[in-house]
Formats: C-alpha cells, sequence, structure tokens
C-alpha cells in the first residue's frame, strides 16, 4: 500500500525545510509547494525570489518535488484589502493572522488537496490532538516560538487535514537537524514582518494606498507638542517614528501613542509608559471564532463567564482573564491591567495549553484614571486637515 502523500508549505526558511525532512524520515510521501502572495514591480524589499531558490534547493537536497503557486490576487482581495480598511479606521490589523485562515489553510489547501496531497504541513510550531469532539491546537512545546495565536483562526476541518511536525522540537534542535542533513538553510535567519512590506520604512509604504492628513500631536491636556503624517500611520503604544523630541517645559522621558481623536485629527501622546490611558481593564471582541465549542465551556446560556487566560499580542505572556458573553457581545475583564491592548489586533484564548479560539479587539476600557478610550473608528475630521508632504 502506498504511502500518504503530504504536500509541506516550502518558505525557503529551516522550519519548512525540517518539516519536509522529518515527515520523509517518517515514511510520507512528501511534496513541496512554494506559494507567493505578492507581485510587485518594485521588489527590493521582499525576498519571495531568493526564499523560492531556497526551497528549491532544499527539495533538491531531499529528493522532492517542488510545486509552484502564485495567490497573489487572493491575497489582495482576501487579506490586504482588510489591511487597508482597517488601518484607515485607525485599527492595527494583524494581516498574518488572515493570510493563515484565508489563503494558507484556505484556498492553498484546497490547491495542494488537488495536487494529491493527504494532508498538508507547514513549519509551523504547534500542535494538534486528535479528540473525540473534534481537532484541538495546542501551544508548542517551544513556548518562545509558539505560533497558535497566528492559528487559533483556520478552521478546524482545515487543522485536522494538517501535520505541524515541528510541535514537539525547540528551534535549536531544528537547526541542527538541518545541518546534519546538509540543508542549506540550516542558518538562515528567521523571516520577520510581512512580505508585501519587507524591510521598507512602513509608514512610506503604507501612505502608497492610504490619504493622509497631517495634523496636531497633543498631550491630554491639549498641548500641541509636534504634528502627525497621519492618523492610520500610528498605533497604540508606538514610541518611535513620533518625530516630537525635546520640548521645553516637558521631561526628557519618550513620548508614546495614547489615543487617536479621529474627530479632529489629532495624536494624543503621553511620556509615561504605563499611563493609565495606555493601560486597559476590559475590552469587547468582535468576530469571534472559536476552536473548542461554547457550550463545552459552559457558554451556552444566555449569560455566561469563563475563567481562561488570553494573549492580546504575540510573544506576551498569558494574562488571566474573564470572558463574559451574552447575546449581544462578548467582554474580556483583565485580572490586572494590560498595556497596550490595540483595537483591531486580535486577542486569543487558552486554557493551560489549549487555544480555544480568538477574535478581533474592539472597544476598549482604560484603567482607573485614564481618559475613556473606544476603538477608533473612520469618519469625517474637521477641515484644517491638509495632506501631508
Amino acid at each position: 500500500m502506498p504511502s500518504p502523500t503530504v504536500i509541506v508549505g516550502m518558505s525557503g526558511g529551516v522550519d519548512s525545510a525540517v518539516a519536509a525532512l522529518v515527515l520523509k524520515q517518517a515514511g510520507y510521501t512528501v511534496q513541496g509547494l512554494f506559494m507567493s502572495n505578492w507581485e510587485e514591480d518594485d521588489d527590493a524589499y521582499c525576498t519571495a525570489a531568493e526564499d523560492f531558490q531556497d526551497a528549491r534547493r532544499v527539495c533538491d537536497t531531499l529528493g522532492l518535488a517542488l510545486h509552484r503557486v502564485s495567490f497573489a490576487a487572493e491575497y489582495r482581495e482576501r487579506v490586504f484589502a482588510h489591511f487597508l480598511r482597517e488601518y484607515a479606521a485607525g485599527r492595527t490589523p494583524n494581516p498574518d493572522v488572515l493570510c493563515n485562515r484565508e489563503i494558507k489553510f484556505g484556498v492553498c489547501l484546497d490547491y495542494m488537496h488537488r495536487l494529491g496531497a493527504t494532508s498538508i504541513a507547514t513549519g509551523h510550531y504547534a500542535r494538534l490532538e486528535a479528540t473525540s469532539e473534534g481537532i484541538r491546537l495546542l501551544k508548542a512545546a517551544d513556548r518562545e516560538k509558539d505560533q497558535s495565536y497566528f492559528l487559533h483562526g483556520v478552521a478546524p476541518r482545515a487543522l485536522a487535514d494538517t501535520l505541524f511536525p515541528l510541535g514537539l522540537k525547540r528551534k535549536e534542535e531544528v537547526r541542527r537537524l538541518a545541518h546534519a542533513a546538509g540543508l542549506c538553510v540550516f542558518d538562515k535567519p528567521d523571516s520577520t514582518g510581512i512580505c508585501f512590506i519587507g524591510e521598507r520604512p512602513f509608514q512610506d509604504f503604507l501612505r502608497r494606498y492610504l490619504p493622509t492628513a497631517c495634523g496636531p500631536i497633543e498631550t491630554p491636556d491639549g498641548t500641541v507638542v509636534g504634528e502627525h503624517r497621519g492618523l492610520a500611520l500610528y498605533t497604540l503604544g508606538q514610541r518611535s517614528g513620533l518625530g516630537i523630541g525635546g520640548r521645553a517645559g516637558a521631561a526628557e522621558a519618550p513620548w508614546y501613542v495614547a489615543a487617536k481623536d479621529a474627530r479632529r485629527n489629532a495624536l494624543i501622546v503621553v511620556q509615561d509608559h504605563d499611563h493609565p490611558m495606555l493601560m486597559s481593564e476590559s475590552f469587547e471582541v468582535e468576530e469571534m471564532r472559536w476552536l473548542v465549542a461554547p457550550r463545552t465551556l459552559g457558554l451556552d446560556r444566555q449569560c455566561a463567564t469563563l475563567s481562561c487566560a488570553v494573549k492580546t499580542r504575540y510573544r506576551q505572556n498569558d494574562l488571566k482573564c474573564l470572558i463574559e458573553m451574552d447575546a449581544a457581545r462578548l467582554r474580556v475583564r483583565l485580572a490586572r491591567p494590560a498595556r497596550a491592548v490595540t483595537p483591531g489586533q486580535y486577542a486569543v484564548f487558552y486554557l493551560d495549553d489549549l487555544c480555544l479560539g480568538g477574535g478581533v479587539i474592539g472597544e476598549r476600557e482604560v484603567a482607573l484614571g485614564g481618559l475613556a478610550s473606544a476603538a477608533p473608528r473612520q469618519g469625517a475630521v474637521e477641515s484644517s486637515e491638509r495632506t501631508c508632504a
């Protein structure tokens, strides 16, 4: 009986290379697929061409067939368009979550099945467990590399067709395995950021796609301390790139973005890293996607609560919280105020290692002593706006 065919999403990095290696050594029939999602004349900041060559060399070393496909059109429609809408609305999206849900484990998974894959695999650091109630997504053994946060939006049916060969491995072991197998990417640095942005200046990139209007940078009491280049270009808690510098009569401490006033096109900044305006005690969650049925968590009643943990951004320690859910909304109350809970980012919930699912952070409630703050929405601003140079 022929061994099952697994197609591995090859990124050109060490993780997907070792995922393919491990599966081949386990007896699977393995093929590779390199996916590109961004096509643009200005490719100086995107490493896709180099990454493809690395993926090709890895597959040559392992004796694997390598397919290549572009989902650039789907990416622009399903991920990038949402990315721009959220920034235009004053929120801060995370396109990696949508890319996993819509592209890698969506249209790409379907494409892999058409190529004959029994299962697909990636180099993500996460674990899967089959239970009587369906597939479960768990944190990776290497907590520093765990990527379950980015996978929480993937449909359970897609996870059921997926293998994560690195779920029990640590990064150091992955690099050792790659070196021992003679894979050229054994010491390749981990990729950071999003390919369509790369290492280019983020604000310059965003201004190519969004209209921006300059406006005042103010302290909470209304003192003008500078001029911003467009509210969409800044995010809650941001420190660098504000262009404020030293101000007469002000402390020399750094400035942080604390809020956006879309009505007046004003950016509000503070100098305290843990200023009350930056600290949130609770927030609402929109577009919640459960990986574990709410009824199994006791959330099937008209008004119900659940004690669990939440991450409001990647590489964050778990925050103890209480989920309050009714027919109208899902609100999260934190055991302790957390800094820079950012509308548009994702809140992902856990019970120990088990990922329960997640959703988009909406309206937030600042800590006692801060000013009222809600998830900013796109709207009209005063006519004093002018286009930034």
